[in-house]
């Protein structure tokens, strides 16, 4: 038999702090529902009640219920068969349920554990126990609630930054494709040569440029660059120094002089001076650049170079021989004051001129060791025999090849004048 409960089961100040939850009472004595209804409603809950199983799987199927009360045994389906129903049905909140029952020996406890039961009361019924179980369960369902919230929160989250990294990603596809639209043509003939040009960027988008120019009618400006760091900033940065070597506009070119209308050459060393002033002056940004710069005579195959922190540029010669060149020099952006020296080298039919960037020259293999400079003379010699778009296609085979990966860790930009004489 069910005791009287009294109708305060929780306190005042613990129903307001409580969600007020819906409580389904299940039993097949009349009386013993309205006792434990009474109580629960005078503590605020909203009550459902039913006098058998089938009837509270009805009322469940319309209302729904936070918590379950439920007797053991009833005619018909019994409160185990109550609650294994009520575990195979597809709901998101999960349902608390108490059984009540007068069964003591531990094999009773185990099969209602087993099919799903929470908790048991024995009866008759102690109310200050009811109450500290109702408690216990209101406890669960709350963290129960909260956590679903945090992760519908978390998942509209993530929906959005789902969203905005599509976008992002978008953006980027574009981005890779403007800044690869700075290098016009691969590949350029000149009378007496030819220049191809190699940029592939670690990501969408890189710091790395090269590129080839007309300066007049027999001398042209190949050159390679590198600004530090990677992503949109260094981008922007490269974009920026590409246009200060664009041969669309003589005008506007950092290599080219105009006086009375005629183009001339300007010495390379003033042509990193004048972009590191450029750097600390106008463009005031906290990144660098590593820059190499060769001015050609086509006719007569003089070179007059600067170097500016970028890896040493390298003839290869008719016969396979390498020869590294430079002494390296400050990069561009880091000092005011910096100065610049050029250097000469000439070109005999049959040589070629390489500016690469040290995502070649720093390439790891898989045990970290870098190329370094001997392992890309090395790469040089064995392609000796190729030309043009074939040699710069090669060159990747071979570093990714060296690197067991093509996913390279830096962008990796390479231009090669080839002189026929």
């Amino acid at each position: 038999m069910y005791r009287a409960i009294s109708p305060a089961l929780r306190d005042p100040a613990d129903a307001a702090d409580s969600r007020v939850l819906t409580v389904l009472v299940v039993d097949d004595s009349r009386a013993q529902r309205r006792l434990i209804c009474a109580g629960l409603q005078g503590s605020g809950y909203t009550v459902l009640q039913a006098e058998s199983a089938d009837q509270a799987l009805a009322l469940f199927g319309q209302h729904g219920a936070d918590l379950i009360l439920s007797d053991w045994m009833m005619p018909g389906m019994t409160g185990i068969d109550l609650c294994r129903a009520i575990r195979g049905l597809s709901r998101e909140d999960y349902v608390y349920f108490i059984l009540f029952t007068a069964k003591a020996d531990k094999a009773a406890v185990a099969e209602g554990l087993e099919v799903g039961a929470d908790d048991f009361l024995p009866k008759p019924v102690d109310p200050v126990e009811l109450r500290a179980r109702i408690r216990a369960g209101e406890r669960l369902l709350t963290m129960q609630r909260e956590l679903r919230n945090k992760n519908t929160l978390l998942t509209e989250t993530l929906d959005e930054l789902r969203t905005l990294y599509d976008t992002l990603d978008r953006d980027l596809v574009d981005a890779r494709a403007l800044q690869q639209s700075l290098l016009r043509e691969r590949q350029q003939h000149f009378s007496t040569g030819q220049a191809s040009m190699l940029l592939r960027p670690s990501g969408h988008i890189g710091g790395d440029m090269v590129g080839c120019f007309a300066i007049d009618d027999r001398r042209i400006g190949l050159y390679g660059f590198d600004v530090s760091g990677h992503g949109v900033a260094s981008a922007l940065l490269t974009a920026r120094l590409a246009g200060l070597m664009s041969g669309a506009s003589a005008e506007h070119n950092i290599a080219i002089e105009l006086a009375d209308g005629v183009q001339r050459p300007r010495c390379p060393a003033l042509v990193a001076q004048a972009m590191n002033q450029l750097l600390m002056s106008e463009i005031q940004t906290d990144r660098y650049a590593t820059l190499c710069y060769a001015e050609i005579d086509c006719q007569d195959g003089q070179v007059r170079l600067v170097q500016a922190g970028h890896p040493h540029p390298v003839v290869q010669h008719g016969d396979g021989r390498i020869t590294h060149l430079g002494s390296g020099g400050l990069p561009i952006g880091l000092l005011a004051d910096a100065s610049y020296e050029s250097f000469s080298t000439r070109l005999e039919p049959g040589d070629r001129l390489i500016l690469v960037s040290d995502g070649i020259t720093e390439c790891p293999n898989a045990t970290g060791e870098e190329l370094g400079q001997d392992g890309f003379d090395v790469m040089l010699r064995r392609l000796s025999a190729l030309r043009g778009n074939e040699l710069t296609e090669a060159l990747i085979w071979e570093l990714a090849r060296w690197a067991g990966h093509d996913d390279f860790p830096d962008d990796i930009s390479c231009a090669v004048f080839e002189y026929d004489g």
